[in-house]
């Protein structure tokens, strides 16, 4: 069974930036799911099968930031396509998984939505839903 949208997981600990995300998402026209931190964003990953893609801020209280998130979620889910965004770190895309893409606070709701739909388009055809 084909779904019709993509399914996006907003991780942020700040719960006004992180409802701007959940707006940006939907406004996309995405179907969204929203966690605090990493570990409640791996409890959402292990429950449903259907997240296409994590949207998660770097600096977060928990057993492990937005960094050691994404490369969890690549080694575990790895079909699953990644943007890393952080208004302390500056990070350079190679200390992130590849085929993920980082963008510094405050950033561009354009750029977002453009990098969203980009990442989506190239693993849509190869994902299989079931």
């Amino acid at each position: 069974m084909k779904k019709d949208k993509a399914v996006v997981l907003v991780v942020e600990d700040n719960t006004i930036i992180r409802m701007g995300a959940v707006d940006l998402v939907l406004a996309a026209g995405y179907e969204v799911l929203e966690a605090c931190d990493a570990d409640e964003a791996i409890r959402i990953l292990e429950a449903r099968s259907d997240i296409d893609l994590v949207f998660t801020d770097v600096q977060m209280p928990g057993t492990m930031d937005g960094i050691k998130l994404s490369h969890y979620i690549r080694d575990r889910w790895p079909p699953v396509k990644l943007i890393v965004a952080s208004g302390a770190a500056i990070l350079e895309e190679s200390s992130l998984p590849d085929g993920s893409r980082f963008f510094p606070k405050p950033y561009d709701e354009h750029a977002i939505t453009d990098a969203m739909a980009r990442l989506l388009a190239s693993g849509r055809s190869t994902l299989t839903v079931g």
